[in-house]
């Protein structure tokens, strides 16, 4: 129970919320009790100068007697002095710790506004305030006010009283809010998680539908392109598994037949050198597929080691081109080369004549007897680029988004007459993009297809 998200988010805004409504709580209950005591005080200082105001302008035994029978009927007590403290009239009896307020009154500090005397109403029984009476300017007496401090209590404990029923409701919305909170936020992260075990049990179709435009709605959103890529890639696998076993048996069954054919006997000298000549080609078809397939299984692990160095790239391209151009001329194909002897390449020289080879083996067999391919080289200030541009069948406008897949063809009923594995551009489009490049293709049904190699400008010192 306590592993739950949701109680646990919800514990920890309830948490926070409390501490921020309590620490809120305390202030304005803090500010309010304050005010309202310092209301009480003042009201009791302000009836202390009324009072006092009237026996300034009538100062005689009738007023003095008015304003105590005056105060008799209310909460109040007042008792007037002379100037030296003497107490003249009381509307209440004198008691203990009201004679000890006037005793300890300093008259001669005494403000003409009047002042509070006593204001500890949390450990007195009296709260106190001192109006003087000042006529013509000579000073008279004093009007002294008493109130008693319980009234003050009852305010306070009322307004606590107020702030505890208020605090208890708020505690109980606060509950119900965040567990409502809670419940919505962690509700889309629970059906993630049930769609991350289905992934991990191999139902890879999981639809997460959202209108959320925030991070889970985020997060969703990339559960779902993840089960789109797995559902893909798990396609992806059983038609390649599906490929291989197709690429594998065919040449073991050639293998097989000729091989059981030669162990018959029976056969002349020739069609016995026929078909082992059959039997040497369909190996190295397998050897290559299978060199293939392991160059393919290091790139996917991360093993797949580029060796770069400084190298003059026109010699790597006469090499390419001493080692291809008498295939071309057995095909009557003009090959075309050029390639500024300046240009420097910080690259593996193996893997980038293994691609070159490799388009251009591919341009060899798509272009008819009597064409022409060309291959050029050029820089700019950032990359060293590779064309290879041949006139031969062109490649359909569908079909060029995939040729860099593995085992896709063009042509699936020509596989075996067209020769290769169906990985060589594959592992081309690898190799370029391990030494930081891109390849590109353009093609034309019916007119030619080229290929662009860019490859970035970079020497052993970077």
């Amino acid at each position: 129970m306590l592993n739950k998200l949701s109680l646990k988010i919800g514990l920890l805004f309830f948490v926070f919320i409390l501490i921020i409504e309590a620490f809120l709580y305390f202030v304005l209950y803090t500010n309010l009790a304050n005010e309202r005591i310092e209301e009480v005080m003042n009201n009791l200082l302000a009836r202390g100068n009324t009072h006092s105001a009237i026996l300034e302008e009538n100062y005689n035994q009738s007023t003095l007697e008015h304003v105590a029978i005056m105060e008799s009927e209310s909460d109040f007590t007042v008792m007037i002095t002379d100037a030296t403290g003497n107490v003249i009239i009381t509307s209440d009896p004198i008691e203990e710790e009201m004679m000890d307020v006037i005793e300890h009154t300093d008259y001669n500090q005494m403000p003409n506004e009047g002042k509070v005397l006593e204001e500890r109403w949390p450990d007195k029984k009296y709260i106190a305030t001192d109006s003087p009476i000042t006529i013509n300017e000579e000073h008279q007496g004093h009007v002294f006010m008493f109130a008693d401090t319980n009234n003050i209590k009852r305010i306070v404990d009322h307004l606590s009283d107020q702030f505890v029923f208020i605090g208890f409701v708020t505690i109980i919305l606060t509950i119900i809010t965040v567990f409502i909170l809670s419940r919505l936020i962690t509700k889309p992260l629970v059906k993630m998680k049930k769609a991350t075990e289905q992934l991990s049990k191999g139902r890879h179709k999981v639809e997460l539908h959202t209108d959320r435009r925030d991070e889970l709605g985020e997060l969703a959103a990339s559960i779902t392109k993840l089960s789109d890529d797995l559902e893909r890639l798990k396609k992806e696998r059983n038609e390649f598994l599906a490929s291989i076993s197709h690429e594998l048996r065919t040449p073991l069954t050639y293998l097989k037949g000729y091989a059981d054919i030669i162990s018959r006997g029976g056969i002349s000298n020739n069609e016995r050198n026929d078909y082992i000549e059959i039997i040497r080609e369909e190996t190295e078809q397998l050897a290559v597929l299978i060199k293939n397939l392991f160059d393919l299984a290091k790139m996917d692990q991360n093993k797949f080691t580029i060796n770069k160095e400084d190298v003059v790239f026109g010699k790597l391209i006469r090499t390419i081109t001493e080692r291809i151009r008498p295939v071309f001329e057995e095909k009557n194909i003009t090959f075309s080369v050029r390639c500024p002897s300046h240009i420097i390449a910080y690259v593996d020289p193996e893997r980038i004549q293994q691609v070159l080879l490799n388009i251009l083996d591919n341009a060899k067999k798509h272009t008819s007897r009597g064409k022409q391919i060309s291959l050029e080289v050029s820089q700019n200030k950032h990359e060293i680029i590779t064309i290879i541009s041949d006139v031969g069948e062109g490649i359909p406008e569908e079909d060029l988004p995939y040729i860099f897949e593995r085992l896709y063809r063009v042509e699936k009923s020509r596989s075996r007459l067209s020769g290769g594995t169906g990985l060589g551009l594959t592992i081309a489009k690898e190799i370029v993009e391990f030494h930081g490049g891109t390849i590109e293709v353009r093609s034309k049904l019916g007119e030619g297809t080229s290929f662009i190699i860019k490859l970035l400008r970079g020497d052993s010192n970077e």
